[in-house]
């Protein structure tokens, strides 16, 4: 689409903002917001399975829409990826149980996954990759914004409103999205027809699935060695070695091998998938902190996010003209990975909201120099042809790393969280257990779970339904189980810290190529 005007390219842009924003605010809106859904709903164990579902359905809907847009243009899984989207949020918001709702984030994935990753290869579409660093930082900007409303939004709206509005709020956006896309975003023009590889997409889809669901449940629902987690790794190795074996056979691979034999791509990719892993731990559980230790509302919780997201939109839109400029980039990505790890550290040995808060702007300094750095990268080392797949690829590897991350955090979260309540019991942390009748501490002890100080109304009313003595106890209780989860808290922001690390070691080994001004197809 680089014959455009530079009029028109703009014009595609907005309606590719507009899509961009949909998709985002629906995300941060319930960032903020679901500890206090899930704890309404019931099910604590399984909230790392509502974000996770979505993950895992984005994830495949990605790759899958990479080499299918490459072959039949953008505009058609742009409209269909905010039709999906829009389907999956109405009926999220409908869920009345936990396992409803994870069905129905699963649905909105699929969605969020097609429209996330097409609405990037098509700014690659649109400009060169030495422009292309000024759209991408604006790009981040865009997701940054969300990052600010959203969780604040999130958390008024749960506080002041039933909690099924939070995911039918936004969608007339998505209506004005779709009509943008339909009326200003060009067709494809006809090329010549490819082959779809249905076995490799099939297989392709079969190794991720049994992947994610290996590290999903390990720990959880299944021990690490037990037979059906194990067996869920060998089924994701089988797969993926017949997937190697059909993509070096077909004419037009639904993931290319040849992107892996490119430095710049294998090294963008790994550092993609250990910086999203690393980073879920800041994204998920420091609201566990905010409200579940310090004792914060969702609205307070959403303004304590703010200063990352704040900082982040601010150096990533920075970044970008920096990048258009030099036409360098690796610089950006070391700072911005150091400075990260920084700030994880500051979370794991934070103990108010003043430290929560200065974290976060660490953080988001981080995460702005570097986010907009490795899709970049990736889409400047690759041929205009394979653009769509190389795109879907990194965005493959960023979601895997999520996923698996979320799900190796959600372990040490769960596994420290049960060792660190049972040294505490076995010290007489809550001696006052033992001064009751034993009919009234089996009652008392059914509180002693960290899930109950995410639901404050609730507590609030059950402490003021109980007598003075057992107001008493119930609050030794609960200053007890707020240690607990500040212990473990701590535990997983420093594993998040050691990820990141890894990640800070390998962007020494990126090459770094200087970006083109035209979208030389030679390359």
């Amino acid at each position: 689409m680089e014959h455009l005007s530079q009029k028109q390219k703009v014009t595609v842009m907005i309606a590719l903002m507009a899509s961009m924003f949909f998709a985002a605010i629906n995300q941060t809106l319930v960032s903020t917001a679901m500890p206090r859904i899930i704890a309404m709903l019931g099910g604590m164990e399984y909230y790392s399975w509502v974000i996770m579902i979505y993950l895992l359905t984005s994830t495949v809907a990605t790759v899958l829409v990479g080499k299918l847009s490459d072959i039949y243009g953008r505009k058609p899984f742009l409209l269909s990826g905010i039709l999906v989207f829009m389907i999956g949020s109405f009926l999220t918001g409908l869920s009345n149980d936990i396992v409803q709702m994870i069905m129905f984030r699963g649905i909105q994935g699929i969605g969020g996954g097609m429209l996330m990753s097409v609405t990037t290869m098509a700014v690659g579409d649109l400009f060169a990759p030495r422009e292309r660093a000024k759209w991408t930082g604006l790009m981040m900007a865009i997701f940054g914004f969300s990052s600010v409303i959203g969780p604040t939004l999130g958390g008024v709206m749960i506080d002041h409103m039933d909690w099924h509005w939070l995911f039918w709020a936004f969608l007339p956006l998505g209506f004005v999205a779709m009509l943008m896309i339909w009326r200003m975003f060009p067709k494809k023009t006809e090329g010549k027809s490819e082959s779809i590889d249905y076995l490799g997409s099939l297989f392709l889809s079969l190794s991720i699935v049994a992947l994610l669901l290996g590290f999903s449940w390990a720990g959880t629902k299944y021990d690490w060695g037990s037979p059906q987690i194990i067996g869920l790794f060998a089924a994701a190795v089988v797969f993926a070695v017949i997937l190697v074996l059909i993509e070096r056979k077909v004419k037009s691979p639904v993931l290319p091998l040849s992107l892996f034999k490119n430095g710049v791509v294998t090294i963008s990719n790994a550092v993609g998938f250990l910086m999203n892993a690393g980073m879920m731990g800041a994204m998920v559980y420091l609201p566990f902190f905010v409200q579940g230790v310090q004792g914060l509302t969702p609205t307070q919780s959403g303004f304590v996010n703010m200063p990352m997201s704040l900082t982040m939109i601010v150096l990533s839109s920075l970044v970008g003209r920096w990048m258009s400029k030099s036409g360098k980039y690796k610089r950006y990505a070391v700072i911005g990975i150091s400075v990260m790890i920084v700030g994880m550290v500051m979370m794991a040995y934070m103990n108010s909201i003043a430290m929560a808060v200065a974290s976060m702007i660490v953080f988001g300094l981080g995460l702005g120099l570097s986010m907009p750095v490795f899709m970049l990268a990736v889409q400047n080392a690759v041929p205009m042809h394979q653009l769509g797949v190389a795109t879907a690829t990194t965005t493959l590897f960023r979601n895997l790393g999520g996923t698996i991350g979320l799900a190796v955090l959600g372990s040490v979260m769960n596994s420290s969280l049960t060792r660190h309540l049972e040294e505490k019991m076995a010290a007489g942390a809550v001696a006052g257990l033992a001064q009751v009748d034993p009919q009234t501490a089996e009652k008392m002890s059914a509180f002693l779970n960290p899930q109950i100080l995410l639901d404050q109304p609730k507590l609030a009313s059950i402490r003021a339904a109980m007598p003075d003595q057992l107001q008493s106890l119930l609050d030794s209780m609960l200053t007890m189980l707020r240690s607990v989860l500040s212990d473990t808290l701590s535990t997983v922001f420093l594993y998040a810290a050691g990820i990141l690390g890894v990640a800070f070691v390998l962007v020494f080994l990126l090459k770094e190529i200087p970006l083109r001004s035209s979208a030389d197809s030679g390359r």
